[in-house]
């Protein structure tokens, strides 16, 4: 299984970029072993419509020409669910065992994501009530998806 990463926003080079990137070979490097494809990272440049719905709108279509059929929709929104990393491992694991060819994540731009994909999503995930600049969200999920490898692998790295 591939996991794809699509987000509205690009990160700078700096160390967010750094920490992002690190993650993503972390992931890579651990994730072949356990029978993921690699880890993907689309970004995407945010809209510069003057109104908020149009804005929505137009990350919304670019965000679902991203999205490869038959794949698994996972949304990052701060009204989603917060759930442990072992749950989340434990999907991805399953999700590769069902022969899903694609996992995808998606952040949306700084107004949120449409209705219509949050309700496409198979998962809307948070982290946390608190509202998180979106460069920091993609470095948590980058790390709490090479943290599921860790788990599904029995690496220490995480520890319950």
């Amino acid at each position: 299984m591939r996991i794809l990463v699509i987000a509205v926003g690009r990160l700078k080079a700096g160390p967010e970029r750094e920490l992002s990137d690190r993650y993503k070979a972390r992931f890579e490097d651990l994730g072949r072993k356990l029978g993921f494809r690699g880890l993907e990272i689309h970004e995407l440049a945010e809209s510069r419509s003057s109104d908020t719905g149009s804005r929505i709108a137009e990350e919304a279509s670019a965000l679902s020409a991203l999205i490869p059929e038959k794949s698994i929709l996972i949304a990052l929104d701060e009204s989603g669910d917060n759930i442990e990393s072992v749950t989340l491992a434990k999907r991805l694991g399953g999700w590769r065992d069902e022969s899903i060819p694609t996992t995808v994540f998606i952040i949306g731009g700084a107004d949120g994501l449409s209705p219509e994909l949050s309700r496409k999503a198979k998962l809307v995930l948070a982290f946390g009530k608190a509202t998180w600049p979106h460069q920091i969200v993609r470095i948590m999920l980058l790390e709490q998806i090479y943290r599921a490898a860790t788990i599904l692998s029995g690496h220490p790295y995480h520890r319950a």
